[in-house]
């Protein structure tokens, strides 16, 4: 390509002989920074034109009376400056919209809390009521089926209907379930019959999962995972590129960190609310407190999102077409992974897929009910919550200086084996035999709360390795693709962890989890070492 470059600029000296001295800067910022490919080609095809128009079209400038020829040069060189690199990377970390992106992180914040205080309360009380991790399983299996049957096709809908409308609605399904569901009747009736059951703390294994209540919970939680499932598409890889700017990659990165720490915070205060209230409360009354407030929540969410829309000029609003609604089915469905196997980045993606299968070292249902059948009060288990999710926030700190002194990829390979060499030594330490120990399990989890800055720092450079590589026409469709298949491996582990509920198969479950974060480093590390043209293309080195 330089070769082509070198070339024209020889063509253009030529035909220049008759342009205006000016054009001399054209020769100097070529030899001043022959590396910036985009800029040098802007500058010589201007004065290629330019050149051969004041070449073979002088006979023109007397009968039009046009401005003479150096001062038309002179205009279109100051119609067209010349940045610095300051003002180049000022500009590219200036969000295009930054009052909507405040909007949006108040509106995450609101509906990220409420989130994560139900994923911390769901497992805890269930976990009071039955030995063994087959409760949480099943329903955490359940909603994993959903997200993989439904996620493309919500993805679709999303693709085709008006964003703020659309997430609207989803909000108002999610909010309304008790996880957020359905109505504030069944959140009622939900939490009534959760109560119940505490009440009279069945203790069969059959008791608990054809009970009503559960029956209930399992189906409203998988129609809350589905409906939050997209709503975290939208904003991750839809939302956010717009109101940050699509080329704009420092305020992107910046964005995205943002998104994460908001995220991590509401896990921890969360975590620690609803541990505090387990800590000090029965069982019950942190149950109605936690509806109260989900069903305060939601006005604020959807008033949050008007709000975004409005501070950003309407950027949000699009027409959509329904006449492909006709075609949503499972052709949809197909679309949808037919685009996510084409994807350029797809290594990327299918290490994040993998890192998935690690749901057993990591916060979550399956880690707090072990550690709640294992006799650690609740406000020790919501210790671990925020600790880990205080790592988080540290890596997002922590990944934009390794994307800055490696690069995106090898930033996220990094992360990778951070978390992999973690984990490998919390392992270690349960087969150890020592975990019977209060001082052998703090260092279990205090490995695990290490791992999360690996975890993390991943995460945070894998949004934006996908954000690159993803089309914007087809963010939300690949992005619920994606999640689709992130939920096939982690009902794949759910599975596993059904036919092994036992406690003391615990063991097995955290061996599996670590063999998926060394795997998924070692197939990350084997596509970086063999660099592709997309790769060139897309990323810095």
């Amino acid at each position: 390509m330089r070769f082509v470059y070198l070339f024209l600029y020889g063509i253009s000296t030529f035909f220049s002989s008759t342009i205006h001295p000016t054009l001399h800067q054209f020769k100097v910022a070529i030899q001043k920074d022959f590396n910036d490919c985009n800029l040098i080609k802007k500058l010589l095809l201007t004065r290629l034109i330019l050149g051969l128009v004041f070449k073979y079209a002088k006979p023109l400038k007397e009968p039009t009376n046009l401005l003479v020829e150096g001062t038309f040069v002179d205009i279109i060189l100051t119609t067209l400056p010349i940045l610095s690199e300051e003002e180049q990377d000022l500009i590219a970390a200036t969000p295009a919209h930054p009052a909507g992106l405040y909007a949006l992180y108040a509106s995450c914040l609101a509906a990220n809390l409420v989130e994560q205080l139900w994923n911390f309360a769901w497992p805890a009380t269930i976990a009071f009521l039955h030995p063994s991790l087959l409760p949480v399983a099943v329903m955490g299996f359940c909603t994993k089926v959903a997200v993989i049957a439904g996620g493309p096709l919500v993805g679709k809908l999303l693709d085709l209907f008006p964003r703020v409308p659309a997430y609207n609605f989803l909000t108002t399904v999610q909010v309304k379930r008790g996880d957020s569901g359905f109505c504030s009747t069944v959140i009622s009736w939900v939490a009534g019959m959760i109560i119940q059951a505490h009440m009279a703390r069945a203790s069969l294994e059959t008791s608990v999962l054809m009970c009503p209540w559960f029956i209930i919970l399992v189906l409203a939680g998988a129609v809350e995972k589905l409906s939050g499932v997209a709503l975290g598409v939208a904003v991750e890889r839809d939302w956010v590129v717009l109101l940050a700017g699509t080329n704009r990659p420092i305020a992107l990165a910046e964005a995205n960190a943002i998104l994460s720490r908001i995220n991590l915070l509401c896990e921890i205060a969360g975590a620690s609310l609803f541990g505090i209230l387990l800590s000090k409360y029965e069982t019950v009354i942190c149950l109605k407190l936690a509806t109260a407030f989900m069903m305060w929540a939601w006005p604020v969410v959807i008033g949050l999102t008007w709000l975004t829309n409005k501070l950003s000029c309407g950027v949000l609003d699009r027409a959509k077409c329904l006449q492909t609604c006709l075609d949503i089915s499972m052709a949809a469905i197909k679309h949808g992974w037919n685009e996510y196997m084409q994807l350029p980045v797809l290594p990327a993606s299918i290490a994040y897929v993998l890192l998935c299968f690690n749901v057993v070292l990591a916060p979550g249902g399956l880690m707090t009910a072990f550690l709640t059948q294992h006799g650690l009060s609740p406000s020790l288990i919501g210790g671990f919550s925020c600790l880990c999710a205080f790592m988080g926030v540290g890596a997002t700190f922590m990944s934009a200086q390794m994307v800055k002194q490696l690069g995106i990829l090898k930033a996220g390979a990094a992360g990778l084996i951070l978390q992999a060499s973690f984990l490998t030594m919390a392992v270690g330490v349960y087969w150890s035999g020592a975990l019977s120990r209060q001082t052998a399990l703090l260092f279990f989890l205090g490995f695990i709360v290490l791992s999360r800055l690996g975890h993390m720092s991943y995460e945070v450079v894998g949004s934006q390795i996908l954000q690159t590589g993803i089309p914007a026409s087809k963010a939300n469709l690949i992005g619920a693709t994606e999640v689709s298949v992130a939920s096939l491996a982690e009902s794949v582990i759910f599975g596993v962890v059904i036919i092994a509920n036992d406690i003391s198969h615990f063991g097995f479950l955290a061996m599996l989890s670590l063999l998926s974060v060394v795997g998924t480093a070692w197939m990350f590390c084997r596509w970086l070492a063999k660099t592709t043209d997309v790769q060139t293309s897309l990323f810095s080195f």
